[in-house]
């Protein structure tokens, strides 16, 4: 059983303080040794390799993962017991982080560590796991995840593979799944089927059993440097004993395993952005135009800072969550708690992949945009991570379906009373209706600690604090409204419910900056100064963005005086100050070059 401390979703319905949020200052001196390991071997050995990953050469990528298995970086966060190291999920985002900085290697090396283990050490029996868990852990065996189909990609549920159990026990299996990450190389594939055309279940099934094959290789937009295949089942002989969790239950394994890809995914973007970062501010430095540095010109600081800003924002956002994920399972690698605790967290797992995804995006559009011409070549590794990052907002379930899954998520939950919701979004609304209601200026009331609020010698940090507990109350006000509205029938409502997970995506993100740079100042952090421009920033433009996507999401919800009603109500609570974000920018911008890469790490 999980004895949680915070449940999925309540940072939208109770306070939270700087101390309850791990950041990445607070890091170990073993998860900083884990860091410089994973770096160096992605440096020296996986970054040398790229062009021969590129030419198919999955020799080389076997050779990598082995390798990774003997440095302990594939089974970071597996137990011993299964050849792992028996770490926490953030020694796991670390190494992620690390490895992100190589998007083919990454893409192989996520297939490896969470689509082919979580669901065998998850849902798997002690027979499978001690059979496939070790070689897996150790690089010598290769795994893949076969879940989509040519008709069933987000609807995962639609698959058409058939399972039909033998007299003797076995199983056949056939049909045919598409886009196998490490499919031209992989020796298991773990595979959705339906038994009997109904019953969605998972098989462990192995390259060399009759009836296996896989395609030739995708010709893809990105991603050159890793191996994307179809599968194909023509009545596969798969033993009984093969069968993966209970018949009829797959939909338990393939969410789950989802939920930590997606985790995994923001964790393997924070490190990319981060490496192209370092990658603009060493170009920028190094390219004269007008008798100068680029690195001079407010344009290009202006880019490389908001580079930052988005990185600094993504990158809370996922060790808070790592701290979440690690207080629910404390310490504790029973399959059943781990299990449980990625799905108490899917909400925010859904909400990293969304921001992760989107921001490195961002980042490597505008390292193309710093770079001019040579960015569009692929002479120099902006062309490439351009492309290898796109697919991001396709992987682990789309954007989109993401967006729909957090309010859909969130609603569920209020309404089963795992989260005061409903009560919550009552409170506020008839707050919103008091005569003489203007907001929460004061950090007192928006949930900011006493000492928090005294905390005036960083200037923007309580005014950043503020703005995000109003993005939350707007966000629970707009989710109550909705939920009014619509009733049962909100879940076909895609446009409201993905206007919702922008709300909740800003708000969660406002309020993590601004709790990490509050906790860098208070602790007398060497970069606090920085921490603020960083949140401060993130905040105010966040505040912004959540003031317009309330109005157009309300002015869908209601008419007339209860629109005008409304308005006024997020207006009062969306009290955005003025911020100088040119001169915190300036600030960000020099303090890049400086580091040559991101300065907040």
């Amino acid at each position: 059983m999980i004895t949680l401390t915070r449940r999925g979703g309540d940072w939208l319905t109770s306070e939270t303080t700087p101390a309850d949020v791990f950041t990445p200052e607070k890091r170990t001196d073993e998860h900083r040794l884990i860091a410089r390991t994973a770096e160096e071997f992605v440096a020296n050995e996986v970054a040398p390799a790229l062009g021969e990953l590129e030419k198919k050469n999955w020799t080389v990528a076997r050779t990598l993962v082995k390798r990774a298995g003997d440095l302990g970086l594939i089974g970071t966060d597996v137990p011993e017991e299964f050849g792992g190291v028996g770490l926490d999920k953030v020694s796991a985002v670390i190494v992620g982080e690390a490895v992100g900085a190589a998007a083919s290697f990454a893409t192989t090396f996520g297939a490896q560590t969470g689509l082919a283990i979580i669901p065998i050490l998850c849902f798997g029996t002690p027979a499978q796991q001690q059979k496939y868990l070790p070689r897996i852990v150790s690089g010598e065996m290769i795994g893949a995840y076969c879940l989509s189909e040519s008709v069933s990609g987000s609807d995962a549920l639609g698959a058409r593979a058939q399972a039909t159990r033998q007299p003797d026990g076995s199983w056949r299996l056939y049909g045919e799944k598409l886009w196998i990450t490490n499919g031209g190389f992989a020796d298991l594939f773990i595979v959705f089927a339906k038994v009997d055309g109904e019953l969605f279940s998972a098989f462990l099934v192995e390259r060399g059993f009759k009836g296996v094959s896989t395609g030739k290789e995708e010709h893809k937009m990105g991603l050159h440097g890793s191996s994307t295949t179809p599968l194909v089942l023509q009545d596969a002989e798969v033993p009984g004993h093969n069968l993966l969790g209970e018949i009829g239950k797959g939909h338990k394994i393939a969410f789950n395993v989802l939920n930590y890809g997606r985790f995994k995914l923001a964790a393997m973007c924070t490190g990319g952005a981060r490496a192209t970062i370092a990658e603009a501010a060493q170009y920028a430095a190094t390219r004269r135009q007008f008798g100068q540095p680029i690195a001079s010109f407010g344009a290009i600081q202006h880019k490389l800072a908001e580079m930052t800003v988005r990185v600094y924002a993504a990158e809370s956002m996922l060790y808070r969550a790592s701290g979440l994920i690690d207080a629910a399972i404390d310490g504790s690698h029973d399959p059943k708690v781990v299990a449980g605790a990625l799905e108490e967290f899917a909400i925010e797992a859904s909400l990293l992949k969304i921001a992760g995804s989107e921001m490195v995006d961002f980042v490597v559009d505008e390292n193309v945009q710093i770079h001019g011409g040579n960015g569009f070549v692929a002479d120099y590794p902006a062309e490439r991570r351009y492309r290898d990052a796109r697919v991001n907002r396709i992987f682990e379930g789309t954007n989109e379906i993401n967006r729909l899954l957090v309010p859909g998520m969130l609603i569920k939950r209020g309404l089963k009373g795992a989260l005061p919701l409903v009560a919550a979004a009552k409170a506020i609304r008839d707050e919103l209706m008091t005569p003489g209601f203007a907001g929460s200026k004061d950090p007192a009331s928006m949930g900011v600690s006493a000492a928090g609020a005294r905390g005036l010698e960083t200037p923007g940090l309580d005014d950043a604090r503020a703005i995000a507990a109003g993005m939350k109350k707007a966000a629970l006000a707009a989710t109550g409204l909705a939920m009014e509205t619509h009733g049962p029938a909100l879940e076909h409502q895609q446009e409201v419910l993905m206007s919702l997970a922008d709300l909740l995506l800003d708000a969660f993100a406002a309020e993590t900056v601004a709790l990490r740079a509050r906790a860098a100042a208070d602790a007398n952090h060497p970069a606090a100064a920085l921490h603020a421009d960083a949140a401060s920033v993130f905040v105010h433009d966040a505040g912004l963005r959540a003031e317009a996507g309330a109005r157009t999401l309300l002015a869908g919800l209601q008419r007339g005086d209860m629109l005008r009603t409304s308005l006024a109500g997020v207006r009062r609570l969306l009290k955005i100050p003025p911020v100088d974000t040119i001169a915190a920018r300036r600030r960000l911008a020099d303090a890049i070059q400086q580091a040559r890469g991101y300065p907040l790490l």
